[in-house]
């Protein structure tokens, strides 16, 4: 079953390369609140806070929201190679589901998870994403 979010934020950083960078937030539908992944550490810019909340978090290590939002943070830190092996394992999770970016559109977490490798990979905004 797909899990889709609820209402999501943008943020834009003071950076250029991160001036269109997405941090989507939210929770499944039947629960009270998001699950940690790292929004809030990822929103303030604390970059190697978010590191350890997400190297250390009780998320399953293949979910793709801890995954990707843990690639961003890599990425932000200027950990390439680090930023690119944590976007790659979220491309190839076996947990799968639907995501809904800050515009209203929705993105399986697979795409999502490409779509922030590609960006890295051509020196774009990056993508971050939470569950």
């Amino acid at each position: 079953m797909k899990k889709i979010l609820l209402p999501l934020v943008a943020l834009a950083f003071a950076t250029p390369a991160a001036a269109q960078s997405i941090v989507v937030t939210g929770a499944e539908e039947n629960d009270s609140a998001p699950l940690s992944v790292a929004y809030e550490e990822l929103k303030a810019g604390q970059n190697a806070m978010a590191v350890d909340k997400l190297t250390h978090s009780s998320l399953d290590r293949d979910d793709p929201s801890r995954l990707i939002n843990l690639g961003t943070a890599y990425a932000r830190l200027g950990q390439t190679a680090d930023a690119q092996t944590a976007y790659k394992a979220a491309i190839t999770s076996d947990i799968r589901y639907d995501v809904e970016l800050a515009n209203g559109t929705y993105m399986d977490s697979r795409w999502a998870a490409r779509t922030a490798l590609a960006n890295l990979n051509q020196g774009k905004p990056l993508l971050a994403l939470a569950r």
